[in-house]
């Protein structure tokens, strides 16, 4: 077999694992590497899944002839990841009805994909993870009404919740919730998955797994001063949109500095309270919160740099 040949197997993988990273803003195999190791951390199945969604959005995107340049970012792979990983956490990893819904819905992902880079073209805006937010949410809603998909979900806490229970932290608490913040991106709960997606972040990007950790600090503490539930702080369900908040304007598509991680800040505590609102919206019809916050507060403080001369676009965002 020619070298070119023999290279292009790794190549293909290299995209997938910089598509893995992507849910975290990173275009860095490495950091994909933990991610996965991650996720195998979690569950075994987690991680495959990761992967086969991962692998399937960038195939999807190859055939399609999506320009190679987004393509090797991982920008058509990380929402097919994370519309994998939603499937078996919502409908159970154990079943062959969620594979085949994690391979269409990965496969989908890119189609939505393409339709929202046009259509948000025009503002500058990326797509962020919305891609996954509509196939994930139009699914889970869906998914009680057909029996052959539905099968009691998960035992995993990526669940809305009312409020409920003490309102008190300590220390035992707050660590949990700090590093829970950046594994619940990725709807996993477990504190040591939420450290590996941290240590890879911090591989990729020292600053980038700073802000990460800001944006954690201001979510657990918003979440505590208005008085939310201990459990579901200390699970990361209300900071983990923080978490992306902050590192969507405080490293990824701001210039970074002074004025911009104050930016981040502010944004990643408007999206602690807008989690509760979303998942007080979407609890009625047994939706789920997923990155809704995220992607509402972040599109709506990005809309607004161009009023604010303090802040500057970066050149070039991954």
């Amino acid at each position: 077999m020619p070298a070119a040949g023999r290279r292009q197997p790794l190549r293909f993988g290299y995209v997938v694992l910089r598509g893995i990273a992507q849910v975290d803003f990173m275009p860095n195999a490495a950091c994909g590497v933990f991610f996965v190791a991650a996720l195998f951390a979690a569950g075994w199945q987690y991680g495959l899944y990761a992967l086969v969604g991962t692998v399937v959005g960038t195939a999807a995107a190859y055939a399609l002839g999506v320009e190679r340049e987004r393509i090797g970012a991982g920008l058509e792979g990380f929402n097919g990841c994370l519309v994998a990983v939603a499937f078996a956490v919502f409908l159970g990893p154990g079943y062959a009805s969620t594979w085949v819904m994690a391979v269409a819905g990965a496969a989908v992902a890119t189609v939505v994909t393409g339709a929202l880079v046009n259509l948000l073209r025009p503002w500058s805006m990326p797509t962020f993870t919305l891609p996954f937010c509509l196939i994930a949410s139009v699914v889970t809603i869906a998914a009680p009404g057909f029996r052959r998909v539905w099968h009691e979900g998960s035992s995993l806490s990526a669940l809305p919740r009312s409020a409920s229970g003490p309102a008190t932290l300590d220390w035992g608490d707050a660590v949990h919730a700090f590093f829970a913040n950046v594994g619940q991106i990725f709807l996993m709960p477990q504190w040591y998955v939420g450290l590996l997606f941290l240590l890879g972040i911090f591989v990729a990007d020292v600053v980038a797994g700073l802000t990460a950790c800001l944006g954690s600090v201001v979510g657990i503490a918003t979440a505590w001063a208005l008085g939310a539930p201990t459990p579901g702080v200390s699970e990361g369900l209300m900071g983990y949109n923080a978490v992306l908040v902050a590192m969507a304007l405080g490293a990824v598509f701001l210039q970074r500095g002074a004025w911009s991680l104050l930016y981040a800040a502010v944004g990643a505590a408007a999206s602690t309270v807008l989690t509760v609102a979303v998942t007080s919206f979407f609890s009625p019809f047994g939706g789920h919160t997923l990155t809704w916050p995220y992607i509402l507060t972040t599109l709506v403080f990005l809309a607004a740099v161009p009023s604010f001369p303090r802040l500057r676009p970066a050149p070039d965002p991954a």
